[in-house]
């Protein structure tokens, strides 16, 4: 088996926090979030919003809290899904109390901005009492104005040193967990914050470019910046930032972290753009594949090329290959193997049936193992 150090990613070492059930920092993979658009206090649309996000994968959610109806909605909100809620607070003190109290696992807040330091301790100590932790988010188009004033405008530096100022004010309240964002949607500007934040403390981070536009562009921004950070090693939770639908967030999320062998989730699927060599409709057969086989979440790399030039290649290194051929007869592959042709037949429910299947054996295998262990940590406790 060929070693391939090219594809190594050490990650930033950095301390560990607790997000409700998921913990971030440390070892723990790098979990995916999204945030609601719906009125909190509507908990119906809401709790629907957050359900439709959980089945794309979401590990964690942020809900926005700027009204004491919002935070009065939380409790029904918690109670209703299954991933970790924080709480975004903006500038009133109490709504981060009240969200401690009606069940939120983070606080997304800026200490510095919520007034007095009374103010503040009340919010860390309702905290304490109530197991959340925090985000403080520093962002580029909110800088506090003596910042802007002595260094002109955003920049690096300033967003590091808004984002420690903030942190040395929950130190100095003994409190610790707590992650950091210093997000722009400057990707030069956010990715430079971040790198010099990860050189000067070792607080779990939160990795976005804020406001990064619709589906495509935004896609294509935050794959680059978050791309940089990540590959680099540093991110220990990701947000993907788009004027699209939540669930749509999530999904670019994992599909990074996919493509940076850092995380697994669903299909991997490989395809050619198709050219004049293709043997059938591969631009329609992976359209139509993508919607057959989206509920799929068992990890596993599917290739799907329009002929042989590149597809026995790609074929040897997926689960389950298909590759065009002449008259209407294609080849699959199984790990990596020619195993049958395939001629005159649906070609996106043939490979989905197989796709299945394959999910079936990897979970049955995954469960018997799980099992095989228990009675081997029995006997050894």
């Amino acid at each position: 088996m060929s070693v391939r150090p090219y594809r190594d990613i050490h990650r930033r070492k950095s301390r560990q926090i607790r997000v409700g059930s998921v913990l971030v920092g440390g070892d723990a993979p790098i979990s995916v979030q999204t945030m609601t658009n719906t009125l909190t206090a509507d908990a119906a649309a809401t709790i629907k919003q957050i359900q439709e996000a959980e089945a794309a994968g979401c590990d964690i959610v942020r809900v926005s809290c700027p009204d004491e109806e919002s935070t009065a909605a939380l409790p029904e909100i918690v109670k209703a899904v299954k991933i970790p809620i924080v709480a975004d607070i903006h500038f009133h003190y109490k709504r981060g109390i009240e969200a401690a109290k009606a069940g939120a696992a983070c606080l997304r807040i800026n200490p510095g901005n919520i007034g007095s330091a009374a103010r503040v301790k009340e919010v860390v100590q309702a905290a304490k009492d109530h197991g959340c932790s925090m985000r403080i988010g520093v962002n580029a188009g909110s800088l506090e104005r003596e910042l802007l004033e002595r260094y002109g405008e955003p920049c690096p530096e300033a967003m590091v040193e808004s984002a420690l100022n903030h942190a040395k004010i929950l130190e100095d309240h003994d409190f610790f967990d707590f992650k950091i964002s210093v997000k722009a949607s400057d990707v030069f500007l956010a990715v430079a914050a971040y790198q010099a934040l990860a050189e000067a403390c070792d607080y779990p981070l939160h990795v976005g470019i804020t406001e990064a536009g619709g589906l495509r562009t935004g896609t294509v921004k935050s794959s680059i910046g978050l791309g940089m950070l990540l590959w680099s090693g540093i991110g220990d939770t990701v947000r993907v930032s788009l004027s699209a639908d939540p669930a749509e967030e999530v999904k670019v999320g994992y599909e990074m972290l996919k493509s940076l062998n850092l995380r697994h989730r669903g299909v991997n699927l490989i395809s050619c753009p198709s050219c004049a060599r293709q043997n059938f409709d591969v631009i329609k057969t992976v359209e139509a594949l993508e919607k057959r086989i989206s509920h799929i979440t068992t990890p596993m790399t599917v290739s799907i090329i329009g002929c042989v030039v590149n597809g026995p290649g790609e074929a040897r290194e997926t689960d389950i290959g298909f590759t065009g051929g002449g008259n209407n007869t294609h080849m699959v592959y199984l790990a990596g193997q020619q195993h049958h042709r395939l001629k005159d037949q649906d070609i996106v429910e043939h490979m989905a049936e197989l796709i299945e299947k394959k999910a079936a054996e990897i979970e049955a295998e995954k469960a018997a193992n799980e099992g095989a262990e228990k009675p081997a940590a029995s006997s050894a406790a």
